[in-house]
C-alpha cells in the first residue's frame, strides 16, 4: 500500500498512449522536413501556392481567356489545386519510411504509425495551403466562392484521399523497390501535364477525351470545376472516382499489413 503522501501513478489508456506516439511522430516529421522552424514550414506550405500563381501569371500574360467563361485565376486554381493536392500528398507520403526508418528500432513505433503521422501532416498542410489561396483570391478582388460549395469541398477531399491511398501503395512498393521513388515522380509529372489544368479535356476530340477520362485526376478536376460552373457540359463518373479513392486506400492498408511489415 502506498504511503499517504505518495501519489498513485497515472494510468493512461491505450488510445492516449497511441495518440502521444502519433503526436511525437508528427512533430519529428515536421522538424526534420521543415528545418525545425516555422519559416521552413511556411515555405513548404507556400510552395504549391506560388506554383499556382506562377501559372496564373503566365496565362494572364499570354492573354489566354478562361474556357469556363469566368476569371482565368479561378480556372487555373480549380485545376491546379486538386492536381497538386494529389501530387504532393502521394509523393510526400511515400517518402515517410525513408525519413523515419530509424524510428522502427523502437518497439512502440510501427510502419502504420509512421504512415498515419505523415498522412495527418500532409492533410493539415494541404488545407492550410487551400485557405491561403482563398485568402489571396479575396485580397485580389476575385470571388472564390463556388456555386455549389459542398461539391467543391467533396472534390478537394477526393483529391486528398486519392493522394493518401496512392501514397500508401507507394510505401509498400518502395519497401521492395526503393528506386520506385523516381519512377513515380516521373509518372506524377505526366499525370499533372495531362489532367486538364490549362485546358478543358472535354473540348478535345471525343476519342482522346474518352481515354483521358480513365485518369481519375481528370475527373476530380472536372468535379471541382462543375461546382463553379454547373453548365460546363461535362459528366463525372462519381462511382469510378470513389472506387479509385477508397480502393487505393484499402489496397494501401492491405500492403501495409502484408508487405511493409515483412520487408521493413
Amino acid at each position: 500500500m502506498l504511503p499517504p503522501t505518495a501519489e498513485a501513478p497515472v494510468r493512461r489508456s491505450e488510445f492516449e498512449v497511441y495518440a502521444n506516439v502519433i503526436r511525437a511522430l508528427m512533430l519529428r516529421d515536421m522538424r526534420t522536413r521543415f528545418g525545425g522552424s516555422y519559416w521552413g514550414y511556411l515555405v513548404v506550405v507556400l510552395w504549391p501556392v506560388v506554383h499556382i500563381f506562377v501559372m496564373v501569371v503566365i496565362m494572364v500574360f499570354r492573354g489566354v481567356p478562361s474556357p469556363m467563361g469566368n476569371d482565368p485565376i479561378i480556372f487555373v486554381a480549380t485545376g491546379a489545386v486538386p492536381a497538386l493536392v494529389f501530387q504532393y500528398t502521394s509523393r510526400e507520403a511515400m517518402k515517410a519510411l525513408l525519413v523515419n526508418r530509424p524510428l522502427m528500432y523502437y518497439p512502440q513505433v510501427k510502419a502504420f504509425d509512421i504512415m498515419v503521422a505523415r498522412f495527418l501532416v500532409e492533410t493539415i498542410k494541404g488545407f492550410q495551403g487551400l485557405l491561403i489561396i482563398i485568402g489571396i483570391l479575396v485580397a485580389m478582388g476575385v470571388d472564390p466562392m463556388p456555386v455549389d460549395p459542398a461539391m467543391a469541398v467533396s472534390g478537394y477531399l477526393m483529391a486528398l484521399i486519392l493522394g493518401l491511398g496512392m501514397g500508401a501503395i507507394n510505401m509498400g512498393i518502395m519497401s521492395v523497390f526503393p528506386g520506385w521513388l523516381w519512377g513515380y515522380i516521373v509518372l506524377t509529372i505526366l499525370v499533372y501535364m495531362t489532367s486538364g489544368i490549362f485546358f478543358l479535356p472535354s473540348m478535345l476530340p471525343s476519342e482522346l477525351y474518352d481515354v483521358m477520362k480513365w485518369n481519375p485526376v481528370v475527373q476530380i478536376i472536372e468535379w471541382v470545376r462543375l461546382a463553379y460552373n454547373p453548365q460546363l457540359g461535362v459528366g463525372v463518373d462519381y462511382t469510378y472516382v470513389l472506387g479509385w479513392c477508397f480502393g487505393s486506400v484499402s489496397l494501401g492498408l492491405i500492403m501495409e499489413r502484408l508487405v511493409l511489415r515483412r520487408f521493413v
